[in-house]
């Protein structure tokens, strides 16, 4: 009994089956709680088969969105539906990351399936707001730049969105901030709109509720990620931003970190979370200050006079400040200053917490705050770069380098400045720990194992501060060790840098080292024969370089390629006089390290990571490897150098020895070849003795001057002589000419009054004539009028004959019109009713009579359009008697055959009445009369 039932229940309903079925129900539902319970049904499928609920039901659900939207409860299942779409379950077999893509082309290619999302915004229902914005921002992940789009073109779709900050419901401002930062970072239309619509000033107010930078978490940074979206690379919203005053609410989130950081103990995870605030916070600066923007200098102003430079550096210098953070602060100090002459003289005078523990004494006039030192800045810069030797600070380290180096940018005054403080200290003995010439001159074996890069940034700033400043070079080549009066050696400042770097190299101290004192004198010797000549002073130095570049095994690559580079800069600006002169130099570079090996050694240095990949390699520490050196060994400065110098330094050996490289240094000439100058010289004496013959011929032209000058005097003379005869007989032509005019201008006066006189006499005799004229024409015209009017006279008589004639031959022809349309209504009565009885009896017949009834309404149309032609009433007739004629012709037809048609009956042995071939013959006779 069971097996029976079994076999009679209804097959199982697969997965598919109930979706299409639901999909069909929702397609066709009217009511709206059918829909509902074909979405919920729906929705309970779209997580495990994704792919065939959005086969089925994606456009119904839309068009279900559009048309339900009002109501709650159906709006809200079916945006969960769709979420559900974009995020199925991981395990399901129709997973896959095509559906969110189709999905996404599904709303973007129709404007109005973004508008409808967008229109939910204004609902104040929770899910509404809450599951739109997540379905936005999964269409955003698949097509952005589609859903950009849409959104821009959407009536009021950024106001809209805008809003959304301002909702108190945590999730639901969340979430819209985190759609506005996914969908601003590359459309600089929607970061304009955005920013317009109070986005500052909102999201300011957001940061200030989680609890500012400090005790905010990453709510605050997801504002600061927005924030930063808004004003990358966008001139017109950093200037909207400086001008609505939002630099001061800036200021004002940096000094709450200063003023409570250092009194407040928060956790580790908090302060994770802040950290990360605040580089957020600097990295917004930063984006105000990129180098050579539009608006670069505006906003570095604008920060100033805002104090934001100085609560940077006091964060930068407060111990509490974890070393990223004081890296980026640091970083974000130097792009304040940087290229801004007024602000770099400014950043000297102000003063930050010292770094150092155990300040004896405090020069320069800086003082005490709450018992911690305070130090002039670029004096706490240099701490933080030379002073700090823990590898965990390198990054702080470089920061600080680069702090300096904006210090001293493009401005050579500050540059001599800070070069003689340097040189004093140096000489002077004190603050050596923090001087630059003294950490390259005097360096301390203690600290060379472990912090290779003292010595490294000390190079790196010298370097920066000699760059393209010849008057810096030649104040730093003053400087020397050893007194000659005392009999002791002296040593120049190149030369003492030269032997470190020979020992250094010699000694195999950490590869850095070297390179640091290599980069600083590649640079000095670069188009500067004087510090060439010095270096060569030391004729050892050669040998020791060409060492190192022949000898040094292959994992010094870049320590070989940067010796190569400087032998090459020394003979490229080497000259004749120079202590060891081109000639002989050029052959010991030739034959000691051979062209080949001087072009492998400085190519494979171009090629190294290191130096290729400068630009896209991160310079700084490795955070999973903090005790690791990082591989940070070249400074922007150099890079750049060589890569814009490659193929001269590479041809440098292949010069000819005694051709020199013509330099200009503080506006003189250096260097240039020796058979240039010698031939120069003969040149000269060639053109001294054609000066001598061309002083002869100018004294011989000069007696000829004075003689033709004597004859010019005697000429000018006669010529005045002659001159004033010609005035006197110009002056007695004048006189007898005015006479003459005066004459002649009287016989005119005479001769005017007598043609005056004549003319008058000729006006009146012309008068005279004119009134008998007019006299004679006044005659004429009336009598042409008398003769006018009985003509019109005679004309209106013979009118009203005529129109009276007119009037008695129209009632004639009136009276006419009326017997003939009499006589045409009788007729056509007539003929009515004999097409009348035809038709009646052409119904008896079979098919073909229908043509008989054509004809008929042929004939009737006609004879209508007759009796509207009266004046052709005859034609008319003959047209009716034709039509009826063609009647009468089409009826034999008919009667000849319905006669064969019962012929053929009777053929076929059927019955034919005789009263009906009776009323045929009649029929027939009535016709013929009729047509008599």
């Amino acid at each position: 009994m069971f097996g029976i039932l079994q076999g009679q229940a209804p097959a199982k309903q697969t997965a598919t089956d109930t979706i299409n079925t639901l999909s069909a129900r929702l397609s066709t539902a009217t009511l709206l709680e059918d829909r509902r319970a074909a979405i919920q049904g729906l929705r309970s499928f779209a997580r495990a088969y994704p792919a065939s609920v959005a086969s089925g039901a994606l456009r119904n659900l839309i068009v279900c969105l559009s048309k339900d939207s009002e109501d709650v409860d159906t709006a809200k299942a079916i945006l969960e539906t769709l979420l559900m779409l974009f995020r199925p379950d991981e395990n399901s077999p129709e997973a896959s990351e095509d559906i969110a893509f189709w999905l996404a082309d599904e709303f973007t290619q129709r404007q109005d399936n973004i508008t409808v999302l967008l229109d939910l915004l204004d609902q104040p229902d929770f899910f509404s707001r809450l599951l739109s914005l997540q379905l936005l921002g999964s269409i955003r992940l698949a097509r952005e730049e589609r859903t950009q789009e849409c959104i821009l073109n959407a009536p009021l779709g950024i106001s809209r969105l805008a809003a959304i900050l301002d909702d108190r419901r945590d999730a639901i401002r969340n979430e819209g901030l985190l759609l506005l930062a996914g969908l601003t970072p590359s459309s600089s239309e929607l970061q304009k709109l955005v920013a317009f619509e109070n986005a500052f000033d909102r999201i300011f107010n957001i940061i200030n509720t989680e609890g500012g930078l400090l005790q905010g978490g990453i709510i605050v940074q997801d504002c600061l990620s927005l924030l930063a979206n808004l004003l990358r690379l966008n001139p017109s919203n950093q200037s909207f931003f400086r001008e609505t005053g939002c630099v001061v609410k800036l200021t004002k989130l940096i000094s709450d970190v200063v003023g409570r950081q250092d009194v407040e103990n928060t956790a580790e995870w908090e302060r994770t979370q802040s950290d990360k605030n605040l580089w957020g916070v600097l990295a917004v600066l930063r984006l105000f200050l990129v180098q050579g923007g539009l608006g670069t200098q505006a906003n570095q102003n604008s920060f100033w006079q805002s104090g934001v430079l100085l609560q940077v550096l006091q964060l930068a210098f407060s111990k509490s400040t974890g070393v990223t953070i004081r890296a980026e602060a640091l970083k974000t100090c130097a792009d304040l200053i940087r290229g801004n002459r007024s602000l770099q003289e400014r950043f000297a005078q102000l003063q930050v917490k010292s770094l150092l523990d155990g300040h004896d004494s405090l020069p320069n006039g800086d003082s005490q705050q709450n018992g911690v030192p305070k130090v002039y800045v670029v004096d706490g810069l240099l701490e933080v770069t030379l002073a700090e030797h823990s590898n965990v600070a390198f990054d702080a380290r470089i920061a600080a380098c680069d702090c300096i180096k904006a210090y001293i940018f493009n401005h050579n005054e500050i540059r001599q400045h800070f070069l003689d403080q340097a040189i004093k200290v140096y000489l002077s003995g004190v603050g050596e720990v923090t001087n630059v010439l003294t950490a390259l001159l005097v360096p301390e074996d203690t600290f060379k194992a472990k912090d290779p890069y003292r010595q490294w940034l000390a190079a790196v700033i010298l370097m920066h501060l000699i760059y393209d400043n010849s008057s810096a070079k030649t104040k730093a080549m003053g400087v020397t060790e050893g007194d000659a009066e005392s009999g002791e050696e002296v040593v120049t400042f190149i030369q003492s840098l030269t032997g470190i770097l020979v020992a250094g190299i010699e000694a195999r101290d950490d590869e850095r080292i070297p390179v640091g004192y290599l980069m600083l004198l590649c640079i000095w010797m670069f188009e500067d024969p004087d510090a060439v000549n010095d270096f060569l002073g030391e004729g050892n130095s050669i040998q020791s370089l060409v060492q190192a570049v022949i000898q040094g095994g292959t994992d010094l690559v870049i320590v070989q390629g940067l010796c190569a580079i400087l032998l090459g800069i020394i003979y490229e600006f080497s000259t004749k006089d120079s202590p060891i002169p081109r000639a002989t130099l050029h052959p010991i570079l030739a034959s000691r390290m051979g062209r080949e090996q001087y072009i492998d050694r400085i190519t494979r240095l171009r090629e190294h990571p290191l130096l290729r990949d400068y630009e896209v390699l991160p310079q700084n520490l490795d955070p999973e490897q903090p005790t690791v050196l990082p591989e940070v060994y070249f400074d922007k400065l150099f890079v750049d150098f060589i890569k814009d110098n490659f193929s001269r330094l590479i041809r440098a050996i292949d010069r000819d020895p005694g051709m020199e490289i013509p330099v200009i240094a503080n506006g003189i000439q250096k260097g240039i070849s020796r058979e240039l100058v010698d031939s120069l010289r003969t040149q000269l004496e060639d053109k001294s003795q054609s000066l001598e013959s061309a002083k002869e011929e100018l004294i011989t032209l000069e007696r000829k001057l004075g003689q033709e000058q004597a004859d010019h005097r005697r000429s000018k003379e006669t010529a005045a002589v002659e001159l004033n005869r010609i005035k006197f007989i110009n002056e007695s032509l004048h006189k007898s000419h005015n006479d003459q005019i005066d004459e002649l201008q009287k016989e005119h006066a005479r001769s005017m009054d007598q043609a005056q006189k004549q003319y008058q006499s000729s006006i009146q005799a012309v008068e005279a004539q004119l009134d008998q004229v007019g006299r004679e024409a006044d005659e004429a015209l009336k009598k042409v009028r008398e003769r006018h009017a009985a003509e019109t006279t005679d004309l209106n008589e013979r009118i009203a004959a005529l129109e009276a004639n007119l009037e008695k031959a129209n009632k004639d022809h009136i009276q006419d019109l009326k017997i003939a349309d009499e006589e045409f209504t009788s007729q056509r009565l007539a003929l009515e009713s004999r097409m009348k009885r035809a038709e009646e009896r052409s119904e008896e017949a079979e098919t073909r009579a229908n043509r008989a009834e054509q004809k008929l309404t042929e004939a009737e149309f006609t004879a209508a359009k007759a009796c509207k032609l009266s004046d052709e009433n005859e034609e008319a007739r003959k047209g009716v008697q034709t039509e009826l004629d063609d009647l009468l012709m089409v009826l034999q037809d008919l009667e000849e055959k319905r006669t064969n048609d019962k012929k053929r009956l009777k053929a076929l042995g059927e019955e034919v009445s005789d009263v009906e071939e009776d009323e045929e013959e009649d029929e027939t006779e009535a016709g013929a009369d009729e047509v008599d």
